[in-house]
């Protein structure tokens, strides 16, 4: 069985990094704060102190970081992933980043004999923990053949794209409809309140109609008992939003609705300094 490396010991990664675990996989795992990775050091994973040892010691590297910069740094750094890789190993990232630095990624890793991809994830911190993440996969096609035991552990749908970049343009779609149920999700609440409805009766209704969407059936139920914690957070969504809206000015579209959507969330996060809190949070705003 192959070992694997995971970097990223966030609300997701935990998740996912439980399931291998499960699983029997042997996981070496690197999070910058040794601390917040207690409860996977005492299930069995292995924390190293820097994402070139992870490298050196697993075949298959995870990664599952904040932001582009984060992924940038834990690859290409003097003590990041490129300085511990060896040919014939695979990385495999994660993160919710962009195209342009998948395709960086994935040219640099050739040049060494290794298979990369990108395969960000949609299903928030339930998908992750159930194992029932959605899974979107561009790069090297082998490697993507060869993960596939790995993703029935973590997914419960995996698609192939293309090449480098392409899982991060599949999640730019599922972000850009993400978007429009999430403002949908967050004015329903608030016009039922404002016409005096009774919103746990308003939520059923909808879920049982045409209405229903996963955001609903997951976010509704912690907006109405008042749980702002993040399955995912506002600040990596405004993240996402920016990227596809800068990928879509790249290919000359004009997406109206998801640059509202960015404009919301950006007042939720920038303005109200509420990004730590799970995407659910912009009924604050009202």
């Amino acid at each position: 069985m192959q070992k694997i490396g995971f970097i990223g010991t966030g609300v997701m990664g935990s998740g996912i990094i439980n399931n291998l675990l499960n699983a029997n996989y042997d996981v070496d795992i690197y999070t910058r704060t040794k601390s917040k990775a207690e409860p996977l050091i005492n299930k069995g994973a292995n924390w190293f102190a820097d994402p070139k040892t992870v490298a050196q010691n697993a075949d298959i590297i995870f990664t599952m970081v904040g932001f582009p910069q984060d992924v940038e740094d834990v690859y290409f750094k003097d003590n990041g992933i490129f300085a511990g890789l060896s040919a014939g190993k695979i990385i495999v990232d994660m993160t919710t980043s962009t195209p342009t630095l998948a395709k960086k990624i994935g040219q640099k890793a050739e040049e060494i004999n290794v298979e990369s991809i990108d395969a960000p994830v949609s299903g928030g911190d339930v998908g992750a923990r159930d194992g029932k993440l959605t899974i979107m996969v561009g790069g090297n096609k082998k490697a993507f053949e060869t993960l596939k035991p790995i993703f029935e552990i973590i997914g419960k749908t995996y698609h192939y794209f293309g090449s480098y970049g392409a899982g991060q343009h599949a999640k730019m779609a599922n972000q850009i409809m993400i978007a429009g149920t999430m403002t949908g999700l967050t004015e329903m609440f608030v016009y039922a309140k404002a016409a005096g409805l009774d919103l746990q009766s308003v939520l059923e209704t909808v879920e049982g109609g045409g209405g229903d969407n996963w955001s609903l059936e997951n976010y509704g139920p912690r907006i109405l008992k008042g749980d702002f914690k993040p399955g995912f957070y506002s600040k990596h969504f405004l993240k996402d939003l920016r990227i596809a809206l800068d990928e879509s000015e790249k290919m000359h579209l004009d997406l109206p609705a998801t640059k509202q959507a960015k404009k919301l969330y950006e007042t939720l996060v920038d303005e109200k300094g509420l990004g730590n809190d799970g995407t659910q949070a912009l009924i604050k705003l009202w």
